[in-house]
């Protein structure tokens, strides 16, 4: 955050100069991290739903929007690849998803994400703020955010500032027409209190009467070993597990 003010070859010095800043900025700035190779875990989870209509997109907590962006990105699994974009993501699918899911397609007619504090990618701070939050020593997961950032300005998705919890009814009440609607989350509600989880679950199953919709969730797996990957279909809220994957989308064990 400090634009090229301070060098990593004389941290000491940066400390001292820089310590009114740094002490400010650490207790102000709330984390607002966004790992975009979780889209690698979430890809076959998203084509799972593949029935012919274009996504209407709704993010939960998106921070800088990368994962609105899921189609925009090249994805390498061991059954085969999937588009073809610039930025190319690829894990240790230890159970990998089948060749045939990864044959399906799909279009987005409209990206959405409401966050209490969006990042906007496409100004310089925007950009630095997220990756001040990438350790140092990370240099490849610095670059894959670099990369994605770069997805990202060429096309931003919409992002609100908001709660939504509060916000959730309105926005599920507009939708785009002819399309399905993807409500999905990949970190956020795990800072839900108990009360803000039933009332979002209350409003998917209210706004689903009219016309169903699907909801993409992660959770803590059982054993605590990476995100429990599940669908959710309303009004009636049934579940399906789909996957595990890892908390930064590194491993993926589908159908488990």
């Amino acid at each position: 955050m400090l634009a090229g003010q301070a060098s990593w070859d004389d941290v000491d010095a940066a400390l001292v100069e820089h310590r009114e800043f740094l002490a400010r900025w650490a207790r102000e700035q709330d984390v607002q991290t966004n790992e975009v190779q979780r889209a690698w875990g979430l890809l076959p989870g998203f084509l799972s739903l593949a029935d012919g209509r274009p996504f209407d997109l709704l993010e939960l907590g998106p921070s800088g929007g990368l994962n609105l962006l899921f189609d925009r990105y090249r994805y390498r699994y061991s059954n085969g690849t999937w588009g073809d974009g610039a930025l190319e993501l690829s894990g240790e699918d230890r159970i990998p998803p089948p060749a045939d899911l990864l044959s399906r397609r799909v279009t987005v007619a409209r990206r959405r994400g409401i966050d209490l504090n969006p990042v906007d990618v496409t100004t310089d701070h925007g950009a630095r703020l997220l990756q001040s939050f990438v350790w140092a020593d990370q240099t490849a997961r610095l670059e894959r955010l670099r990369r994605a950032i770069d997805v990202v300005r060429t096309d931003p998705p919409e992002l609100m500032r908001g709660d939504y919890v509060e916000a959730l009814p309105a926005l599920l009440a507009d939708r785009v027409e002819g399309a399905q609607l993807v409500v999905f989350q990949t970190a956020s509600t795990m800072y839900l209190d108990q009360g803000g989880t039933a009332r979002l679950r209350a409003a998917l199953h209210d706004a689903a009467r009219d016309e169903p919709l699907v909801y993409v969730t992660t959770g803590r797996a059982p054993d605590d070993d990476g995100f429990a990957l599940e669908v959710e279909r309303y009004p009636d809220g049934r579940s399906q597990r789909l996957a595990v994957f890892d908390f930064h989308g590194e491993w993926l064990d589908w159908g488990r």
